[in-house]
């Protein structure tokens, strides 16, 4: 299968998309760029133009302008049954909700996978597409995320999230320990 990329510059630094002709597969933050797990292939042709990464890139540019909410590009990550399981409830949390690990356990039928759960949103490859900076610990705190603390809080903030209060941060939305 051939793979094509393409840079797309955001509010959290350059964006690196990555699909084949059929789908989305990773969006890539600047600090995974050169990590491993960070592309799927890190040979894949960079181009200009390609209908998947022009669509992927239309949409995320309007998501980042405030002008959408949700995600049309076709999209496939590879994993295991238990990931696609977690990146698939992680997309069913709304725009400007969050929710704790032990939530997402819970909406996947395992409720006792909350460290799997966690494993497997920190190996999701089709960031801000598949909404997994929209997990947050159960104590309500912005826990690990492969684009780093910052972008994880202004992403938050972009989606009205978050709420700054003295002594950290309050999550908007269902958030259940």
């Amino acid at each position: 299968m051939k793979l094509f990329t393409k840079r797309l510059p955001s509010p959290v630094g350059e964006l690196r998309l990555f699909a084949s002709d059929e789908a989305l597969l990773a969006v890539s933050f600047p600090i995974r760029h050169n990590a491993t797990r960070g592309a799927p292939d890190p040979d894949a042709a960079e181009v200009r133009r390609h209908p998947i990464l022009d669509r992927a890139a239309f949409e995320l540019t309007e998501y980042f302008a405030g002008k959408r909410q949700d995600f049309e590009t076709p999209l496939r990550a590879e994993g295991t049954a238990f990931q696609r399981a977690v990146w698939k409830a992680l997309r069913d949390i709304p725009f400007g909700a969050v929710r704790s690990y032990a939530d997402v356990a819970r909406a996947i039928g395992r409720p006792k996978a909350v460290r799997a759960v966690g494993l497997a949103n920190g190996c999701n490859p089709i960031a801000i597409m598949v909404p997994c900076h929209r997990v947050i610990g159960a104590d309500r705190s912005l826990t690990g995320y492969g684009g780093g603390i910052p972008a994880k809080r202004w992403l938050l903030e972009h989606e009205g999230a978050l709420l700054s209060l003295p002594g950290g941060v309050a999550a908007k939305g269902r958030l259940e320990a």
